[in-house]
């Protein structure tokens, strides 16, 4: 089955061809940073409209570059939800029209669903059970997969995600859009130890709270700024941050005995984590897996692969296009076994 997916649940626009029995067979991204750089953070009308223009463009480079016509498509996956309203319309609306024009079938993909499995793609992909750590600029959740739509929530951010409260606390400090990456650059030349910063919740169960760790890092801001001291500031944060994730997952393989930690989104990329996570599960006799770098981050290869996960089970949408911005993972159907 040759399966198209498409992505388009924020300010990322991704295309991808997967083929149930070639794997992966190529994907383009269009990234929307330039765009919403001026404005400090992604905004959702231009978001939408820029999907629009570059949807049919990337589509085209990416048949041309693996060689496929529109006609040997068997079916196209696309985000459903989570994520915002108008930018999954786009990739819906064009998805699903498409799907009729070909009269082969769609299906909307859960978004996080895709980040959870994008490390089976890898080419030594972890086998179910495992807990995964999902986080990115708009979830943190700690989740126990047992299968495909098999999903319990261990635990979750209450207030900010950490992606999120990376972005924020790089506009704090004046750092360019997107802040995550600049605030991890910045790091590298600070000191860890330098700030006591606070770790919410640490102690208490698998849920996370990001808010009070951020609000520190403004109040220090304030009592450094200008001292040149903005490196250490930044160190301490990620530090804060990373140490908070690190416990928690080990917390969560404990609590539910399981041996095999996924992370994915797009703090899954930031190095502090992994490293921490690398040396924490060795202690603990566990294995923590990642998805490529390119598959980090929002993409179609996660849409193309978690659709076909669900297409081959006999699930599709009907004609009718249904977008969820908000959507837990738990009310996810579980695709009858083979």
């Amino acid at each position: 089955m040759l399966v198209l997916g498409l992505e388009t649940s924020c300010d990322e626009t991704g295309l991808a061809l997967f083929d149930s029995e070639k794997g992966l067979l190529g994907q383009v991204l269009h990234s929307q940073i330039a765009l919403h750089a001026e404005y400090g953070g992604v905004v959702p009308e231009l978001a939408s409209r820029d999907h629009v223009r570059k949807m049919i463009p990337l589509l085209e480079t990416l048949l041309s570059q693996t060689q496929t016509k529109k006609s040997d498509l068997d079916a196209i996956a696309f985000t459903r939800g989570p994520g915002l309203m108008g930018a999954l319309m786009t990739g819906a609306l064009f998805g699903r029209t498409l799907a009729f024009a070909l009269d082969i079938p769609a299906i909307g993909v859960h978004h996080m669903e895709g980040h959870l499995l994008a490390p089976l793609l890898s080419e030594a992909p972890p086998e179910f059970p495992f807990v995964a750590l999902l986080v990115s600029g708009g979830h943190s959740q700690l989740m126990a997969a047992y299968g495909i739509g098999q999903y319990e929530l261990l635990g979750e951010s209450i207030d900010d995600a950490a992606g999120e409260a990376f972005d924020k606390v790089a506009k704090m400090m004046n750092l360019p859009y997107p802040g995550g990456p600049n605030v991890a650059k910045l790091a590298e030349s600070g000191d860890p130890q330098a700030f006591n910063l606070p770790r919410p919740m640490l102690h208490q169960g698998l849920d996370f709270s990001f808010s009070g760790m951020k609000t520190a890092v403004l109040n220090q801001y304030k009592k450094i700024e200008g001292q040149g001291r903005d490196a250490d500031l930044a160190a301490s944060f990620q530090e804060a941050m990373v140490d908070t994730l690190v416990k928690k997952c080990v917390r969560a393989l404990k609590q539910t005995g399981l041996k095999r930690l996924v992370i994915a989104g797009g703090v899954s990329a930031n190095q502090a984590l992994r490293t921490r996570l690398q040396e924490e599960l060795k202690r603990i006799a566990a294995k923590v897996y990642y998805a490529e770098p390119a598959l980090c981050t929002d993409n179609g290869a996660m849409i193309a692969f978690a659709g076909w996960q669900r297409l081959k089970a006999g699930q599709h949408d009907e004609l009718a296009v249904t977008t969820t911005p908000r959507w837990p993972m738990t009310e996810l159907d579980i695709p009858r076994q083979e």
